[in-house]
């Protein structure tokens, strides 16, 4: 099977916006850069596009121009071991950006992430539903997840 490589489209921040996911994400790169000759449509020697890897998944990153703009129909979801990487993920993506409901949040450029704790999913689909719908009750009134408070609820102990 074909890779698949999600494709991101910025106006002309795609370099800055890849040089600042690879300084969030370990073990993360730039692999190539383009650039626009004079075919155009954009000026010569500008960029093109930004090849880049976030820990082993490649992305490309496109200047584009002001066309198109991310919306949170398309996110990426950032799954923490614990609550220091929901800590510092949080931290890091939301820095000058904004942040939403239930672990969302959107960066400065724009794009929107989903920063959980791994079993997140298990633990809203609990076999015992009471305590799955309890958990997802916790989740709707927060903004970054509190892993404490959502299992503290989960189990009929939070507040």
């Amino acid at each position: 099977m074909p890779r698949i490589t999600p494709n991101l489209w910025f106006d002309t921040q795609s370099r800055e916006a890849a040089e600042f996911y690879i300084s969030v994400f370990p073990n993360s790169r730039i692999t190539a850069v383009t650039y626009y000759g004079e075919a155009g449509p954009r000026e010569a020697g500008t960029v093109l596009t930004v090849s880049f890897e976030l820990d082993g998944q490649p992305f490309l990153a496109i200047d584009g121009g002001p066309e198109f703009t991310f919306t949170e129909a398309v996110s990426f979801e950032v799954e923490c071991a614990d609550q220091d990487e929901i800590d510092y993920y949080w931290t890091r993506l939301s820095e000058g950006g904004s942040e939403g409901p239930c672990g969302w949040l959107k960066d400065k450029y724009g794009l929107s992430w989903q920063v959980a704790p791994a079993g997140m999913a298990e633990l809203l689909n609990d076999p015992d539903t009471a305590r799955g719908q309890r958990a997802m009750k916790a989740m709707f009134g927060m903004k970054k997840i509190d892993l404490a408070a959502l299992l503290a609820a989960a189990d009929g102990t939070g507040e």
